[in-house]
């Protein structure tokens, strides 16, 4: 009998925690979604106003706009120390970050190459995370290799930017970028939902949940941005 209700309690708890854990995925991804609508509606309003595109991206100050969301995220997202309202808001500033400094992909690029290459990276994404969900395998080792890669075409790009600067042609070098970063953040993606889904556990409380959720939100939130980018580096046609 007391075998039975030990079995019985088992069973709830397992039912429980799935249930828990789906909602948490959802949240993650919702969050990320919302992310991705924001930047896309800051990018069209800023597109679709000359005064906004020359107050923000009309001269050397667009360089500020470039790299402001590095800055927020560096300094202004800590999920270990600040609540989740506030990494929400947060979020939502390096959404809308991200968005100014798109309204020139908008402005560059046809609307249909601009629709194909989100449609490929929202293919590509959901493939990469749901194999981080499903697969057995510990993807630690992919993920270390991964961020390594991120963080080298970060350092590529830079030059690349400092190069241009002087009349340096940097055409191939940005194909190369394009190609790396896009295998990078495909790792990070599959790695980063392997790990949210692993460090979840409803006895953390919701609060710490949450702010676990604000912060794989904006991880997976940068991979898709960046998939999109560098998928349409490839596929992109100038306006």
């Amino acid at each position: 009998m007391e075998q039975n209700n030990f079995g019985s309690h088992v069973k709830t708890s397992a039912s429980t925690y799935d249930a828990g854990l789906q909602a948490h995925m959802q949240s993650v991804y919702n969050r990320m979604t919302a992310g991705v609508l924001i930047t896309a509606l800051t990018a069209w309003l800023v597109s679709s106003s000359d005064t906004l595109m020359m107050l923000f991206l009309g001269g050397p100050q667009a360089y500020v706009v470039m790299f402001a969301p590095l800055a927020v995220l560096w300094f202004g997202f800590r999920p270990e120390r600040m609540s989740s309202n506030k990494l929400r808001l947060a979020f939502a500033g390096i959404c809308i970050l991200y968005g100014i400094s798109f309204a020139v992909i908008l402005k560059a690029y046809t609307g249909e190459s601009i629709a194909r290459a989100f449609f490929m990276a929202s293919a590509l994404f959901a493939g990469l995370s749901v194999f981080g969900y499903v697969t057995k395998k510990n993807l630690d080792a992919l993920g270390t290799f991964a961020v390594m890669g991120v963080m080298g075409v970060f350092i590529l790009s830079i030059g690349t930017i400092i190069a241009g600067a002087f009349g340096v042609e940097t055409s191939t070098m940005q194909n190369v970028i394009a190609g790396a970063g896009l295998i990078a953040f495909s790792g990070v993606t599959a790695w980063q939902t392997q790990t949210m889904k692993e460090m979840y556990h409803p006895s953390q409380g919701g609060e710490v949940n949450s702010r676990m959720a604000w912060s794989a939100a904006l991880t997976l939130y940068i991979s898709f941005i960046a998939i999109f980018q560098y998928i349409l580096h490839f596929v992109g046609q100038r306006d």
